[in-house]
């Protein structure tokens, strides 16, 4: 077990450093641009809020509202974007008998997680210097609601790239759900706010579970959220299994020559 444990983490290990140099570069900034981009996307989407929005938008403070949702939406269409193409692109990695088509999509999964992760880190502590939030009030649910959230992208993700490397018109559907997400995965409304006869239509989604776990870390107990674990990890479950059985059927479309 711990030899398969080593020589997995050993080969996304090695995929991860050789993305950052691809993507990033050796110069300049380099791979600090890995939380720069998510951080930079945060804060100006933040700064915007609090000066066109009161400070409080249904008695939450705003500046803590549009992290909690932001970060979480934008580690889903970073995530998901990631895995469009991955194969495509990485194609020759193939080559080797020890690289498969699934270590390539966690190693761009891990690389995102990772600066959206400390993004997200270095936006709260900034306001909680500023005096706009407090401590978490249960670390439990903030990382559960955050691993959550990375294990639905990771598995809606690799679902929509291993059915693009059959059918060229995903590439053209994806833009468009992508956008779909931002109203219905929860990141700027909480679930509170939809009325309640429709409340239980929203909560199909399971996007709005992971959000609604974090911002209930956050908020503390003071501010109604819903959400539920056991719900938004079924799906994780079997988004990611059905991401599996799709890659299996799909890898014989690769053009490997």
């Amino acid at each position: 077990m711990f030899r398969f444990i080593h020589r997995h983490s050993t080969i996304i290990g090695s995929l991860v450093m050789r993305e950052i140099v691809t993507r990033f570069g050796r110069e300049g900034l380099g791979f600090l641009w890995l939380v720069g981009e998510p951080l930079m996307f945060c804060l100006g989407v933040m700064t915007l809020w609090w000066v066109l929005k009161p400070e409080y938008e249904h008695g939450i403070r705003v500046a803590p509202f549009v992290m909690t949702g932001y970060m979480s939406i934008l580690l889903f269409r970073h995530v998901v974007s990631q895995a469009s193409g991955a194969l495509q692109a990485n194609v020759g990695l193939l080559y080797h008998r020890r690289v498969h088509p699934l270590h390539i999509y966690i190693s761009r999964t891990l690389m995102e997680m990772a600066g959206g992760t400390v993004a997200f880190f270095i936006v709260y502590v900034l306001l909680l210097l500023l005096g706009l939030v407090e401590l978490p009030s249960n670390y439990i649910l903030l990382y559960g609601g955050y691993i959550l959230m990375a294990l639905l992208s990771h598995g809606f993700g690799v679902c929509v790239a291993a059915l693009g490397i059959r059918f060229e018109v995903m590439e053209r559907i994806l833009p468009v759900s992508m956008y779909l997400m931002i109203p219905l995965s929860g990141a700027f409304i909480m679930v509170d706010w939809v009325p309640q006869r429709y409340q239980g239509i929203y909560l199909l989604n399971p996007l709005p579970h992971t959000v609604e776990m974090i911002r209930a870390s956050v908020f503390g107990e003071f501010v109604p959220t819903h959400y539920d674990i056991g719900y938004a990890l079924a799906w994780a479950l079997g988004l990611n299994l059905l991401a599996l059985m799709l890659l299996s059927q799909t890898q014989r479309f690769l053009d490997i020559e």
